[in-house]
């Protein structure tokens, strides 16, 4: 990683890294999401390949891959908090630096800049930001059209930033940030950079329609299934006295019983495993069904944004 560049963005970082790729293995349960959206990506990023793909199999280049450049590099992924939405958008780019054979650049945008709530200071920190990746990208397709850098822009808390400007009580600024937004957005797809830009929401409803308009894709994320609970459970519990049919249990104990909401991706590894290893650390004994159960009774799931009491 490097520092923020002018105070624009939090931190850039490089890929392909060792680091994103722990954190890429970690997100136990999402494969077949990781493997659409890279494919997504690439074509947006680098048409040429589907063109290739399309000579190859088609013998042309047939009219549905030219409809691949009229979309909009930009992905929106919306959820819960907690359900994997920023940490994938973090290291997306991980995936497609290696699906691509060509170097990614994350630019997350700060969030330190970002809350200053300067009266037109929104409109012209996003201004900066779009220039300063549309600069970085300016030059990098070779003469047959191959990117040989891509990067991702990404929005955090996008909700923010690219509110609806349908709400009547909307501030002119902010309504002037969603345009900035905008143009943006659109500049880079007429100047066709390999750059992905990715909003991140937990209320997909409060995004502006032009912004949802333009998304080559719309992921909503869900909390972990059974299933999914099980396989994150059994990767980050493995070596303990626990048992196949122990994981099972405990991933039924942090279903949707009693709440009536399942516990999130970061409720399991960032509150219950490390609580349940603490409880058996102070006690001097192994992890067991015993301690896992106890901690689960007074672990509660995260509440879902937006639930009232």
């Amino acid at each position: 990683m490097t520092e923020g560049i002018e105070g624009l963005f939090a931190r850039t970082e490089e890929f392909p890294n060792p680091d994103a790729q722990e954190r890429l293995a970690a997100l136990v349960g999402l494969d077949e999401t990781v493997d659409r959206l890279v494919s997504e990506a690439v074509v947006l990023l680098d048409p040429d390949l589907a063109n290739a793909w399309s000579s190859k199999v088609h013998g042309k280049v047939i009219p549905a891959v030219l409809a691949l450049r009229d979309r909009t590099p930009m992905f929106i992924f919306a959820g819960d908090v907690g359900v994997g939405k920023t940490e994938l958008a973090e290291v997306l780019g991980q995936a497609i630096s290696r699906e691509a054979d060509a170097d990614v650049t994350l630019y997350p945008l700060s969030l330190t800049a970002r809350g200053r709530g300067a009266v037109g200071e929104m409109t012209t920190l996003l201004t900066r930001a779009f220039e300063r990746v549309s600069k970085d990208f300016a030059r990098t397709r070779r003469a047959d059209g191959k990117a040989v850098a891509m990067g991702v822009l990404l929005i955090d808390e996008a909700d923010a930033l690219a509110q609806s400007r349908e709400l009547a009580q909307m501030h002119h600024e902010d309504r002037a940030g969603v345009n900035a937004l905008l143009r943006g957005i659109d500049g880079m797809r007429a100047d066709q950079l390999p750059v992905l830009t990715i909003l991140c929401t937990n209320r997909l409803e409060a995004i502006d329609p032009a912004v949802q308009r333009r998304a080559a894709v719309i992921q909503v994320f869900e909390r972990p299934a059974l299933e999914q609970r099980a396989a994150l459970l059994a990767r980050l519990l493995a070596g303990t006295k626990l048992q196949p049919g122990d994981i099972d249990d405990l991933a039924r104990a942090t279903g949707e019983a009693g709440s009536g909401y399942g516990y999130t991706y970061s409720d399991l590894r960032q509150r219950l495993v490390p609580e349940i290893t603490l409880t058996a650390y102070r006690r001097g004994t192994a992890i067991d069904m015993t301690i896992a159960l106890e901690v689960i009774a007074r672990t509660s799931p995260t509440r879902p944004f937006g639930l009232k009491d």
